[in-house]
Parts: C-alpha cells; sequence; structure tokens
C-alpha cells in the first residue's frame, strides 16, 4: 500500500509541474489518446524488437508490479536508438496524460495507454484514506463484496458519497473498492460486462478476462483485480 500510495503521489506532482510548461491549447490535445501515435510507438517497439534480437523497450520495475503497469515503455531507449525523434505529445514523459505500456511483451507486444487522470482520482481518496489510517487501526471496511474484498466506508473518510473513478472505456461512474490490507483497486465489472457481450471472445472460468479490455480498446485496465468469467459473468478472481 505504501508503494503504491508514494508511487501514486509522485505521478501527480509530476503531472503538475509538466502540465505548468504548456499551452491550453497543447494541453488539450494532451489530454485525448490519439490512434496515430499508438500506431507510430507500436511500429517503433517492432523496430526495436527487430533490432535487439527480440528485446521490447521497457523501464525496469520490481518484479511484484501489477501486471499493467509492469511494462512501460522506455522512450529513452527508442530514441538513443534512433527509432524515433520525438515523444508522443500526449505521452506522461512529454506533458500529457497516458503512460505508454505494453501487454504480452514477450508473445507479441501491444502498446497501450494507462490513464493517469484515473491515477489522480484514485490519489485523492488515498489522501483521505491515509488521513483515517494515522488515527485508526484498521481500514473503514464497508461491505464485503466477495471474500476479502470490500466497499469503502466512505462517511468514516468524511466523503459525501461512496468514491467513483470515471472509467475511460465507457465514461461510467466505476466504484472503488478495497482488499484486506486497505489498497485501493477499482471496480471494472461495468465495463467487463458490456466488453463480453461487445466483443468476441473464448474465455472460461480460471481465464483473467481484463485482457479482454486491454486488447480490443487502447487502455489498460490499470488498479484492478484480476477477474473471471462465472456464469456468463465478471467475478473478482485476485488468486490468477
Amino acid at each position: 500500500m505504501k508503494n503504491a500510495t508514494i508511487w501514486i503521489s509522485t505521478i501527480t506532482i509530476l503531472l503538475l509541474l509538466s502540465g505548468c510548461l504548456y499551452p491550453e491549447s497543447e494541453l488539450e490535445k494532451n489530454q485525448t489518446p490519439n490512434e496515430d501515435q499508438l500506431q507510430m510507438v507500436q511500429s517503433a517497439v517492432e523496430q526495436y524488437k527487430e533490432s535487439t534480437g527480440g528485446l521490447v523497450p521497457i523501464q525496469t520495475k520490481p518484479s511484484d508490479t501489477p501486471i499493467f503497469q509492469k511494462y512501460l515503455i522506455d522512450f529513452t531507449a527508442l530514441k538513443e536508438n534512433n527509432i524515433i525523434t520525438e515523444i508522443p505529445g500526449n505521452a506522461f514523459e512529454n506533458g500529457g496524460v497516458y503512460q505508454y505500456t505494453l501487454i504480452t511483451p514477450d508473445e507479441d507486444p501491444q502498446v497501450k495507454l494507462i490513464d493517469l487522470q484515473i491515477t489522480e482520482a484514485l490519489r485523492n481518496v488515498n489522501v483521505q484514506l491515509n488521513i483515517y489510517r494515522e488515527k485508526h487501526l484498521y481500514p473503514p471496511f464497508g461491505k464485503e463484496i466477495e471474500e476479502k474484498i470490500f466497499t469503502v466506508d466512505y462517511g468514516e473518510l468524511g466523503l459525501d458519497e461512496p468514491p467513483t473513478i470515471r472509467s475511460p472505456y465507457s465514461n461510467n461512474n466505476l466504484p472503488i473498492v478495497m482488499d484486506v490490507n486497505g489498497e485501493l483497486f477499482i471496480d471494472y465489472r461495468i465495463d467487463l460486462n458490456q466488453a463480453l457481450s461487445e466483443f468476441e471472445h473464448d474465455f472460461e472460468e480460471g481465464d483473467d478476462i481484463r485482457y479482454l479490455l486491454a486488447e480490443n480498446t487502447p487502455f489498460v485496465p490499470a488498479y484492478s483485480f484480476p477477474y473471471t468469467i462465472r456464469d456468463g459473468e465478471p467475478v473478482f478472481s485476485p488468486d490468477l
């Protein structure tokens, strides 16, 4: 929990600092996903992989980093190898609000985005949670949704309503949930349920169905528990 909180806070500070360097028109441009920029980075990753004998340009992360935040693209490596000359304008490294990341890097590396506006929204709730934890032994557990997964008792945090985050997929308000250690996660079941109906798939119980979102959209479901499918519905599966 502590490491995750520090990472979210650091990203937020850097976003605020980088935002001061760009005029309003540039900031607006840098806050939208761009298919051309995604494809440019995808091509660069493939070129890098070919030229290095199978390596991919990723930053070094601890082995226990959550899967969708683990393989962030190293733009410095791409520039040093003369594969790109400019970092995409909407990338965090260039003042934008997206981190470029890879899924399935060993098999078929695909370039995707982490929406850092989600990071900021989650950080805001974490601030209230940390204030609470300084005064109380246990996190503010609400209702147990499934074993070891809880809603957040928003009243204990001084909030007027249950905390939610705007989905990068559907603009739905997604609930924030909590594990037994008091770490916060985003509940993507609304979007996963829609994706199960919208996209063709062969997922079975025991599979991590988050890849249904990651493979069919520009975004990865960051800060999420694993989910599987049971009786046609998405369910939490933290042990995957």
